[in-house]
C-alpha cells in the first residue's frame, strides 16, 4: 500500500481532511456529478469538482481547486493555488486559499468566510455570509454582490505572508452591491465605491466613489 508523504498528512491536518475518499499525491483529482467522494484531496495536482457534483471537502497543496456550476461543497482549501466557484456553486462553510486567486461566477454563494493571504480575490453576482478578509491582494466585490460579515484587510508582515510587497492594494465595491458590517482596513488601500453601493462603517481607508459600471 502507498504511503502518503508527511506534506499531504499536514495538508489533511491544516483542513481537518482525513485521508479517505478521492486521494492522491502528485496527480489532479476529478469528482463527477453522482460520484461517492466524501472528501477530495492531492497534494502537487488539481481538484475538479463537476458541475452538479456534491463533496464534503476538498483540499490542495500546490495546485488549483475548480467548483463546477450548481456543484456543492461544506469547505475549500489550497495551499498555492487558485479556487475558482462556479455559476449557482453552493460552499457551505469556509474557503480558503493561502498564495492563490479566489473567484466567484454569477450566483456562487459561501456559507461561511472568504479569505486567503495573497491573490485577488472577486465576486460578481455572488454571495458571502461569514465575511471577507486577506491581506494583499486587489478585492472586487462586483455587480450585485452581497458580503455579510464585513471586509478585513489585515496587516502584512505575518510568518505566513511570503509573497508580501509595497504594492497597494485596490478595494472595488462595484454597483448595487451590498457590504454588512465594518470594512476594517489594518494596510492602506485605495477604496472605491460605486454611489449606488450599500456598505457599513469604514476603518483605516478613505471611500472614493464612482459612477458608472467601473471606477
Amino acid at each position: 500500500m502507498r504511503r502518503f508523504p508527511q506534506l499531504l498528512l499536514a495538508g489533511a491536518l491544516v483542513f481537518g481532511l482525513p485521508l479517505l475518499a478521492a486521494a492522491t499525491v502528485n496527480g489532479s483529482v476529478q469528482v463527477e456529478a453522482g460520484q461517492p467522494a466524501a472528501n477530495a484531496s492531492t497534494v502537487n495536482g488539481a481538484v475538479h469538482v463537476g458541475a452538479s457534483a456534491i463533496v464534503r471537502k476538498a483540499s490542495t497543496v500546490n495546485g488549483s481547486i475548480d467548483l463546477g456550476d450548481k456543484a456543492q461543497a461544506d469547505s475549500l482549501g489550497t495551499v498555492n493555488g487558485s479556487i475558482t466557484l462556479g455559476s449557482d456553486s453552493r460552499v457551505k462553510g469556509d474557503v480558503h486559499a493561502v498564495n492563490g486567486r479566489i473567484s466567484l461566477d454569477d450566483g456562487a454563494d459561501v456559507g461561511g468566510k472568504l479569505h486567503n493571504v495573497n491573490g485577488t480575490i472577486m465576486l460578481e453576482h455572488a454571495h458571502v455570509a461569514g465575511g471577507i478578509a486577506t491581506v494583499n491582494g486587489d478585492l472586487t466585490v462586483g455587480a450585485g454582490s452581497h458580503v455579510e460579515g464585513g471586509i478585513v484587510y489585515d496587516k502584512p508582515g505575518s510568518w505566513f505572508n511570503w509573497s508580501a510587497h509595497n504594492s497597494t492594494p485596490q478595494v472595488v465595491i462595484g454597483p448595487h452591491t451590498v457590504v454588512q458590517g465594518t470594512l476594517d482596513f489594518q494596510r492602506e488601500v485605495l477604496l472605491k465605491v460605486s454611489d449606488s453601493a450599500q456598505i457599513g462603517p469604514v476603518k483605516g481607508a478613505t471611500v472614493m466613489k464612482f459612477s458608472g459600471a467601473n471606477p
